[in-house]
């Protein structure tokens, strides 16, 4: 970690610096302390993640379940649909990607941090909403095909690009580049035998993401794919929903999570393989912009911004031109209008509210307890970070389906209860909270925690004010990307939803799904106002956790 120690000691000495034995007292809180940390999360990771997961595995063992879905008839084609999609989605995101990567990490423009902002926002926002955007901006020939599928998936998936090679590309010297060009080397060759070698770790990795998220879409490939084309994330619902297959439904979760973790390892292969040291000058300036004009800058962000601009503009404009019913008749969306269940706009966001505000609370509380377990603990400290990373390995789906079985059966018949969703949500976004905090707490510097020793700290109060105070602004930033994550989840909310407890992206789904125009106005309506909402969220907590000025 860098740590580094004191230049105190001796070749032939061994006494360890005061400010070692310093760091050691502060980290040892003492069994019974770390025991209380990790207990929380350890226990809802083993209740609500790793039970239900092994329910899951259970549940494939009956020879008679796993040979009676090996024979559906859809079962071959679904799983070829859900795989070229997957590499054409991240062939597409890939391609899209690379220009805004270079674009916001080796240039220096006017209005480049709202360009940045424009690509990544689209990533926290709930995939229901972007599905919506995508059926208002593209025609409708292109409704129910996996090319609107493909496109909303690129769309969401760019910031993983932007982000993980953008981030590599940073920090590439540039005297590698200067050194090719001066060599005689154009921009295809320099790219070719200097950067791509260069990025492959990273581009590797962001494929690797965009592939995973592609395979395991399911609010995408569900409002923009249609019935005649479903992934097996899809399949898994429908059986699990519609069909009463629950048992089927389980043998599809396992085989997709035996898929990913074949993908998970042959990138870890690859990455292995590729590994580069980078050399020279590791963190290069950005250089300011002249040649190309920044019109392909305003361009790009621009293209970002256009599916959620024309899906504000469409929520009042329907078959007969400007109108402001999407927003006002609500009254008409039910059986007297034979449009079906009535959709109570109200109590769907309220639900919505109250389910993000528990897992947020929720979530922040586990990962905090988490990442001061992980950080402090001395030998099993692992076993908690893989148990907490379980659900980055699989999909919501899969982790709704596995509670949907667990807790159906006495004494933990919790399937009715109005908790278990927001359970289910923190559980989804816990271990990205977990990987931020780890990352603030690696970094806080060991001679603080000496420092506070050495002036009589006791560890529980070192504990307190060195990584206490660190995490502090980072903890709102993860309120509220918890907060965000829990509005816009459609995927387990599907599976674990019940009469009475319907979210907003359940909602929009629901009226997306009916024909109709004032049911498709009244879906932009709402969506319009999720992803108001969520955008809010994430701006407001990245404000309150920006670094405090020197001296507060």
């Amino acid at each position: 970690m860098g740590h580094g120690r004191p230049a105190l000691t001796t070749p032939h000495s061994d006494r360890r610096p005061d400010g070692d034995r310093g760091e050691r007292r502060v980290n040892d809180l003492g069994a019974g302390w770390r025991v209380a940390l990790a207990a929380p999360p350890a226990l809802a990771v083993a209740l609500f993640t790793v039970w239900p997961l092994a329910t899951l595995l259970v549940a494939v063992t009956h020879g008679s379940t796993l040979g009676r879905v090996w024979h559906l008839p859809r079962l071959g084609a679904t799983l070829w649909f859900t795989t070229w999609q997957a590499a054409l989605s991240t062939v597409v995101t890939m391609v899209i990607g690379i220009v805004p990567a270079y674009l916001v990490n080796r240039l220096h423009f006017r209005g480049r941090a709202a360009v940045r902002a424009l690509v990544v926002v689209p990533f926290f926002l709930p995939t229901v909403v972007v599905a919506a955007a995508f059926l208002a901006v593209l025609p409708e020939s292109w409704h129910g095909t996996p090319w609107a599928m493909i496109a909303a998936h690129a769309f969401l998936n760019v910031a993983v690009v932007v982000q993980v090679v953008g981030a590599m590309w940073a920090v590439i010297p540039t005297d590698l580049t200067g050194a090719a060009r001066t060599l005689g080397a154009g921009p295809g060759r320099v790219a070719w035998h200097v950067l791509i070698p260069l990025l492959r770790p990273a581009l590797a990795s962001a494929a690797t993401v965009v592939f995973l998220f592609s395979f395991t879409s399911f609010g995408a490939a569900k409002l923009l794919g249609g019935p005649a084309h479903p992934t097996l994330e899809v399949e898994i619902v429908r059986r699990a929903t519609q069909l009463g297959d629950v048992a089927g439904a389980a043998v599809l979760s396992v085989l997709q999570l035996v898929a990913l973790a074949a993908t998970i390892a042959a990138s870890a292969a690859v990455q292995r393989r590729t590994r580069v040291a980078l050399r020279g000058d590791a963190r290069p300036r950005p250089r300011r912009w002249r040649d190309p004009q920044p019109w392909i800058a305003a361009a790009t962000g621009a293209a970002f911004a256009v599916p959620l601009v024309v899906l504000a503009g469409r929520s009042v404009h329907g078959a007969s031109g400007w109108t402001g019913a999407g927003w006002t008749r609500w009254q008409d969306t039910g059986r007297r209008a034979g449009l079906g269940t009535p959709v109570d706009v109200g109590a769907a966001l309220a639900t919505s509210l109250r389910a993000a505000a528990l897992a947020a609370a929720l979530s922040v509380t586990l990962a905090t307890l988490a990442a001061l377990s992980i950080h402090l603990a001395r030998r099993f400290g692992w076993l908690l970070d893989v148990g907490l990373a379980l659900p980055l390995a699989t999909s919501a789906v899969t982790i709704g389906l596995g509670m949907l079985i667990t807790f159906d059966v006495a004494p933990v018949d919790w399937r009715a209860t109005w908790w278990l969703i927001p359970v289910g949500h923190a559980m989804v976004a816990t271990p990205f909270a977990v990987r931020a905090l780890l990352g603030v707490l690696r970094s806080t510097p060991a001679d603080l925690r000496a420092a506070a020793a050495t002036l009589g700290a006791t560890p529980r109060r070192a504990l307190w004010e060195v990584e206490g105070r660190a995490l502090r602004r980072p903890l709102v930033a993860l309120a509220g990307l918890t907060a965000t994550i829990s509005l816009g989840e459609f995927g387990a909310t599907t599976v674990l939803s019940r009469s009475g407890t319907e979210t907003l992206p359940l909602a929009i789904g629901r009226l997306l799904g009916r024909a109709g125009d004032l049911p498709r106005l009244q879906a932009y309506a709402l969506a319009t106002v999720l992803g108001a909402v969520c955008a809010t969220i994430v701006a407001v907590s990245g404000w309150a956790s920006r670094p405090a000025p020197e001296g507060r």
